[in-house]
Protein backbone atom coordinates (compact mmCIF):
# COMPACT_ATOMS: atom_id res chain seq x y z
CA UNK A 1 0.00 0.00 0.00
CA UNK A 2 1.62 3.71 -0.74
CA UNK A 3 2.10 5.61 2.41
CA UNK A 4 -1.24 7.62 3.80
CA UNK A 5 0.42 10.57 3.43
CA UNK A 6 0.84 10.14 0.08
CA UNK A 7 -2.89 8.83 -0.67
CA UNK A 8 -4.51 11.94 0.84
CA UNK A 9 -2.01 15.26 -0.26
CA UNK A 10 -3.77 15.71 -3.13
CA UNK A 11 -6.40 18.02 -4.93
CA UNK A 12 -8.92 15.58 -5.52
CA UNK A 13 -11.29 14.60 -2.16
CA UNK A 14 -10.14 11.24 -1.32
CA UNK A 15 -13.05 8.92 0.49
CA UNK A 16 -11.37 6.34 2.79
CA UNK A 17 -13.60 3.30 4.60
CA UNK A 18 -11.70 1.85 7.03
CA UNK A 19 -13.57 -1.75 7.77
CA UNK A 20 -12.67 -5.52 8.98
CA UNK A 21 -13.92 -8.21 7.12
CA UNK A 22 -17.19 -9.07 10.15
CA UNK A 23 -18.84 -5.99 9.05
CA UNK A 24 -21.44 -6.15 6.78
CA UNK A 25 -18.42 -6.34 3.96
CA UNK A 26 -21.47 -7.36 0.69
CA UNK A 27 -23.06 -4.08 1.16
CA UNK A 28 -20.48 -1.84 1.78
CA UNK A 29 -18.19 -3.25 -1.26
CA UNK A 30 -21.51 -2.33 -3.65
CA UNK A 31 -22.11 1.48 -2.02
CA UNK A 32 -18.41 2.17 -2.43
CA UNK A 33 -18.53 0.75 -5.50
CA UNK A 34 -21.69 3.27 -6.73
CA UNK A 35 -19.59 6.05 -4.98
CA UNK A 36 -16.76 5.03 -7.23
CA UNK A 37 -18.15 4.89 -10.59
CA UNK A 38 -20.52 8.12 -9.81
CA UNK A 39 -17.63 10.76 -9.28
CA UNK A 40 -15.30 8.92 -11.58
CA UNK A 41 -12.02 10.63 -12.08
CA UNK A 42 -12.88 13.61 -9.58
CA UNK A 43 -12.75 11.92 -6.48
CA UNK A 44 -10.58 8.58 -4.87
CA UNK A 45 -12.37 5.98 -2.97
CA UNK A 46 -10.13 3.57 -0.31
CA UNK A 47 -10.74 0.69 2.00
CA UNK A 48 -8.34 0.05 4.20
CA UNK A 49 -8.40 -2.96 6.30
CA UNK A 50 -8.40 -2.17 9.84
CA UNK A 51 -7.01 -5.34 11.18
CA UNK A 52 -4.18 -5.25 8.49
CA UNK A 53 -3.31 -1.88 9.23
CA UNK A 54 -3.90 -1.52 13.04
CA UNK A 55 -1.08 1.24 13.69
CA UNK A 56 -2.45 3.60 11.09
CA UNK A 57 -6.20 2.72 12.38
CA UNK A 58 -4.76 3.13 15.99
CA UNK A 59 -2.98 6.84 14.96
CA UNK A 60 -6.44 8.03 13.63
CA UNK A 61 -8.13 6.68 16.50
CA UNK A 62 -10.41 4.50 14.48
CA UNK A 63 -12.77 2.90 17.34
CA UNK A 64 -16.03 1.89 15.18
CA UNK A 65 -16.54 -0.09 11.89
CA UNK A 66 -16.77 0.86 9.39
CA UNK A 67 -15.61 4.67 9.56
CA UNK A 68 -15.65 6.68 6.75
CA UNK A 69 -13.59 9.96 6.24
CA UNK A 70 -13.16 12.47 3.67
CA UNK A 71 -9.62 14.06 3.42
CA UNK A 72 -8.21 16.76 0.93
CA UNK A 73 -5.03 18.57 0.88
CA UNK A 74 -4.29 16.51 2.91
CA UNK A 75 -7.08 17.20 5.65
CA UNK A 76 -9.84 15.62 7.24
CA UNK A 77 -12.63 17.20 6.22
CA UNK A 78 -15.10 14.81 7.21
CA UNK A 79 -15.49 11.90 9.32
CA UNK A 80 -18.12 9.47 10.80
CA UNK A 81 -18.60 6.18 12.26
CA UNK A 82 -21.37 3.70 11.10
CA UNK A 83 -22.94 2.49 7.45
CA UNK A 84 -23.38 5.32 5.05
CA UNK A 85 -25.97 4.89 1.81
CA UNK A 86 -23.77 5.99 -1.48
CA UNK A 87 -26.10 8.78 -1.92
CA UNK A 88 -25.16 10.73 1.32
CA UNK A 89 -21.13 9.90 0.76
CA UNK A 90 -21.62 11.11 -3.05
CA UNK A 91 -23.68 14.51 -1.67
CA UNK A 92 -20.54 14.78 1.26
CA UNK A 93 -17.82 14.01 -1.58
CA UNK A 94 -19.36 16.83 -4.14
CA UNK A 95 -19.01 19.37 -1.12
CA UNK A 96 -15.51 19.28 -1.75
CA UNK A 97 -14.63 19.12 -5.35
Amino acid sequence: MAKFGDIISTEKPVLIDFYTDWNDADNAVHTLRDVAAALGEKAKVIKIDIKKNELLADALRVKGNPTFMIYKNGQMKWRQTGLQDANTLIGLIQEYL
